[in-house]
């Protein structure tokens, strides 16, 4: 079967969703899951609005596909994620059993690959997928908060 979507497509759409939470002064992270080659969630930095600092987009989108797919466990799935994932949210993934991480832009403050977290035994991590433009969105983001 011919996919019809590619890693490039569907950061795409992650990049969608971290541009809502720009223009909602949100960090700039989008994320969306798959499976099957369809998008079954999508999500966006959510911490100002809801004024809780564990509403990451990984955390809110996480949470969208189990209630989509009825279920906790993500195997089978991938998250498509603009930003590497925090120490807290690579908790979460692991936890959820996602079988594919793969990220545009590294995170070498606060990403999960600094902290020498390892992935669930049956993950996989993909990135630099569209990083520069993930880039240029953070830097803008940062840029605008320095002024």
């Amino acid at each position: 079967m011919e996919l019809l979507h590619d890693d490039n497509y569907f950061m795409k759409q992650a990049l969608i969703e971290a541009q809502k939470a720009f223009e909602a002064d949100e960090v700039p992270v989008g994320a969306v899951i798959t499976i099957d080659n369809k998008i079954i969630a999508r999500a966006h930095n959510l911490t100002q609005r809801l004024n809780d600092v564990t509403a990451h987009a990984e955390m809110q989108v996480i949470t969208s596909a189990a209630n989509y797919l009825n279920g906790k466990y993500l195997s089978g799935c991938t998250l498509y994620v603009t930003l590497e994932p925090c120490v807290m949210c690579i908790g979460a993934i692991y936890w959820a059993r996602l079988s594919r991480i793969v990220f545009a832009a590294g995170d070498p403050k606060r990403g999960f690959q600094r902290a020498h977290i390892n992935l669930h035994p049956k993950s996989t991590v993909s990135s630099g997928i569209m990083e520069s433009e993930a880039v240029k969105l953070l830097n803008k983001f940062f840029d605008g908060k320095r002024k």
